[in-house]
């Protein structure tokens, strides 16, 4: 009996290596990681998609085979940074007009 395994579109292989590699990347810039690390790596993969698609309609100077390069990790860090700053600002909690910061020295 065989098993019918469904095709995957080489796009979508590339995207996911190319979201994982730059989300790599962004750990290692950024030092440390954090919870928001999983809404990264979608964001990056859906970016590298996204750049992939509007890489072949305009066209790209580094290709790998069918996959645009450049177009696909511009995508990517644009959905890494939209994450992170959203991570960050959503992280962000108004203090009480009694409270000091964690880092302040006493």
């Amino acid at each position: 009996m065989e098993v019918a395994v469904p095709a995957v579109a080489p796009v979508v292989v590339m995207s996911i290596i190319l979201g994982a590699l730059h989300t790599c990347l962004y750990v290692l810039f950024r030092g440390n990681l954090r919870l928001h690390v999983l809404l990264v790596l979608p964001a990056a993969i859906a970016g590298a998609w996204a750049g992939q698609a509007i890489g072949e309609r305009l066209g790209d100077p580094l290709k790998l085979g069918d996959h645009c390069l450049l177009w696909a990790s511009a995508f990517s860090w644009i959905g890494i940074i939209v994450v992170s700053v959203a991570a960050t600002l959503g992280g962000r909690t108004p203090r009480a007009a009694g409270e000091r910061a964690e880092t302040e020295d006493a």
